[in-house]
């Protein structure tokens, strides 16, 4: 299938494995590849997406659940791959790309039609980077694995049609959960993942006219901390029109289209 449109669709959320695939006219771009190569083309199939139709992948950092089906989605489909050279070198993983491009935060580059601007984020990475995506008058903002928001990425996103943001976890819920202390200090830090009252206030901020979805994205997998953070979102909505999606771990959301 060939989107005429701009269009966005999750395809895997969460820190088992990350894809976001972005198209419009004559580009199809996978925003990393963290599941095996298998998994995505059945996620691609299971919403009517070719992988043969797919003209490249951008990688945003090295974590394996970003990275682990990029080399071999490569190789099958002759794919280019986007990625900074500090994250290449940072990914023992990825094998021979034969069409490879550095690409540097801060410097925006085309693909096709497709107008991506990297910028840098606050995460546990070597070369961590933010993007958007735009495409004609419209504008995707993608901004996950991030411990903090910075003008930076506040200025990047703004005005925005389509966030993609991360929304982890709760505090209090962190704090007197299960995991082991050094796991919740690395999720609450300053290099670590966004809490849903944080991504809260960066929509609250980034709402206009143009926003019309917000895609919460690296959720916990309990859906009780998945409500929680519908519920925190929300609030900074207002009763607005912007239509509120999450991407799951587990399954493919929905074609979202301008």
């Amino acid at each position: 299938m060939i989107n005429k449109s701009f269009c966005v669709c999750p395809l895997a959320s969460g820190s088992k494995g990350n894809s976001l695939f972005v198209s419009c006219a004559n580009s199809s771009i996978l925003i990393d590849a963290g599941l095996s190569g298998i998994e995505i083309e059945r996620r691609l199939n299971a919403v009517n997406i070719s992988p043969e139709n797919l003209t490249a992948i951008i990688i945003t950092h090295e974590h394996s659940d970003h990275v682990k089906g990029a080399g071999i989605l490569s190789r099958r489909f002759k794919l280019p791959v986007y990625i900074t050279q500090k994250t290449y070198e940072a990914c023992s993983s990825l094998g021979k790309i034969e069409h490879l491009h550095f690409f540097e935060c801060g410097a925006p580059f085309k693909i096709d039609q497709m107008l991506i601007s990297p910028f840098s984020i606050s995460h546990d990475a070597i070369d961590p980077a933010g993007l958007t995506l735009e495409y004609k008058h419209h504008k995707i903002g993608i901004a996950t694995d991030l411990g903090i928001v910075t003008s930076l990425v506040k200025e990047h996103l703004k005005n925005s049609n389509i966030l993609y943001l991360e929304s982890n976890h709760d505090p209090e819920m962190l704090i007197n959960g299960s995991y082991p202390w050094h796991l919740k200090q690395r999720i609450k830090g300053r290099t670590g993942h966004l809490s849903n009252m944080d991504a809260g206030t960066l929509v609250s901020e980034l709402k206009t006219d143009y926003l019309k979805h917000v895609i919460l994205a690296h959720l916990s997998e309990e859906k009780k901390k998945k409500k929680k953070a519908l519920l925190e979102v929300s609030k900074s909505l207002n009763a607005s029109n912007i239509a509120l999606h999450v991407a799951s771990p587990h399954q493919p959301g929905k074609i979202i289209k301008l």
